[in-house]
């Protein structure tokens, strides 16, 4: 199995970057540009989620690592529930925030997973 070096390397944050830059593009083609404290706070959740598996990648060791995967799930899912909002005030179809949410859900369940992984992996080391 080869070692990843770079946070940038992780699928999980490659995943996260794309639903923050899918985030940007609807602030900028729709009403959301306007609604200002809707679009800091769908910016800033998706945003964090790939912030938090670079920071915690980039920190020393597992336990830390899984501290910032559970911050960034936590952000994925603050992300969706956001997802529903901008739904509600019509800045989006039903379609695209059924798509979104499913991809934050999916983003969350890998994340968790690659947090049970680096806990089986702690244990294996000690």
């Amino acid at each position: 199995m080869a070692t990843i070096k770079r946070f940038e390397d992780l699928e999980i944050w490659q995943e996260g970057r794309r639903l923050s830059q899918e985030v940007i593009r609807i602030v900028k083609v729709t009403g959301l540009k306007s609604d200002f404290k809707l679009r800091d706070q769908i910016k800033g959740s998706s945003g964090s989620v790939m912030d938090n598996i670079a920071e915690g990648f980039e920190r020393d060791g597992n336990i830390e690592f899984r501290q910032f995967l559970s911050i960034a799930k936590g952000s994925a899912g603050e992300a969706r529930s956001q997802m529903y909002r901008v739904y509600d005030s019509e800045y989006i179809s039903k379609e695209e925030m059924l798509k979104l949410t499913s991809e934050y859900e999916k983003c969350k369940q890998t994340n968790f997973k690659l947090y049970f992984l680096s806990e089986q992996e702690r244990f294996l080391k000690e």
